[in-house]
């Protein structure tokens, strides 16, 4: 399968798992990682998982893993990751607060945390020019 095709598919999935939990419009901010770790074969199953990190206000990271999963033998390999921040749109499609995350376990926990660390990053390159177009 295409990089191009999968990366359609991970920005479908953080959509609705954004959209859901704001329960309102989203739209991509950004894309911070994306790594393709094995090829998906022609004939294998795609699942895709997505969960959303951590709401910061208006914008909430998402993660998402991408699975190929072989039909006949049901074996399954993580192929592909994602971090895609969305942020939450009222009805005139202007932002809006998300609610806050329940962080429930310890998984939950350093997801919302390691979020917070890629988010200061994110913040710290765009403001030295580094994500900037000329």
């Amino acid at each position: 399968m295409l990089g191009g095709r999968v990366m359609h598919f991970i920005d479908i999935a953080g959509a609705l798992a954004a959209g859901r939990h704001s329960n309102s419009y989203v739209v991509t901010a950004s894309v911070d990682y994306l790594d393709f770790r094995f090829p998906i074969a022609v004939g294998e199953f795609i699942v895709l998982k997505a969960g959303v990190n951590r709401v910061f206000r208006t914008s909430m990271e998402v993660g998402v893993k991408v699975f190929a999963e072989n039909i006949l033998t049901g074996e399954r390999k993580h192929t592909s990751s994602a971090y895609v921040t969305y942020v939450a749109l009222d009805l005139n499609l202007r932002p809006h607060p998300a609610p806050p995350l329940i962080l429930e376990t310890t998984e939950d926990k350093r997801r919302f945390r390691e979020a917070g660390q890629r988010r200061k990053l994110r913040l710290a390159a765009r403001h030295k020019g580094i994500l900037q177009t000329p």
